[in-house]
């Protein structure tokens, strides 16, 4: 059953924001951002044109669409190119204070189904709520689309009774991996200082403050405590390139 004309016009001016933003986003020299935007906006249109009937409106919405779908194509291959040449880099500013930016919002557009192992370098996996931030990025990886089945981990130890308390917990997060058919490998080292994370697929994602940017939340019941979108963050940059020759360590 075919939409209201009501119900079309919703629908046409969402698309139209969306792509509005895509052309902004483009002008910007923001290509990955655009190509999604312009991609949704593209749907959304599709969308209106099988609930258009009459033919002039068709064809100018075919004429539209096929417009955008065109310059989407090029910046596509315009990207493809970035990443196979290895210049490919983004770079996101987290404000302080700012929220929005948990694990899956940041990684998610990178962890496809081609994603079977990951490295990951922070000094800082240490005390208890790095554990948890750690563990956290674990629970990303075992999700779908991920087919994860080793996770590297090179870290700094631990002096004193703080080795204890590291050691244990990585050890379970460990053991709790394993139960899901992936395995954890732990390195130490004393001088290790870069935070970095690698994907197999060639992504690598540079965070000024690791995995630990998240600031403390005020109580345990208050809102950002389990969902990390929610919850503030330090400021810090971070970085994303493609390098097809992804080093281990």
């Amino acid at each position: 059953m075919a939409k209201s004309s009501l119900g079309q016009d919703s629908d046409s001016t969402a698309a139209v924001a969306v792509l509005k933003r895509a052309v902004e986003l483009d002008a910007e020299s923001r290509y990955q951002q655009a190509l999604v935007c312009y991609q949704e906006g593209i749907d959304m249109l599709l969308q209106v044109l099988k609930g258009t009937k009459e033919s002039s409106k068709r064809c100018v919405l075919r004429t539209k669409i096929s417009g955008y779908m065109d310059r989407a194509e090029n910046i596509k291959k315009y990207l493809d190119q970035e990443k196979e040449d290895g210049k490919y880099h983004k770079q996101i500013k987290i404000e302080e204070n700012a929220t929005g930016f948990s694990y899956e919002s940041l990684f998610r557009e990178y962890l496809h189904e081609t994603v079977t192992e990951v490295w990951i370098e922070d000094p800082y996996i240490r005390q208890t709520h790095q554990l948890y931030n750690f563990l956290r990025f674990c629970e990303m990886l075992i999700k779908k689309p991920c087919k994860v089945r080793t996770i590297h981990l090179l870290t700094s130890g631990y002096e004193g009774l703080g080795n204890t308390q590291q050691s244990s917990g990585l050890e379970e997060i460990k053991q709790s991996l394993g139960s899901h058919g992936v395995a954890l490998e732990i390195n130490y080292s004393s001088s290790i200082h870069d935070r970095e994370i690698r994907f197999n697929n060639g992504w690598m994602i540079k965070i000024g403050r690791g995995l630990d940017y998240f600031k403390k939340p005020q109580g345990r019941f208050s809102l950002g405590y389990y969902d990390l979108d929610l919850r503030p963050c330090h400021e810090t940059t971070v970085d994303i390139f493609h390098n097809k020759h992804t080093k281990k360590i």
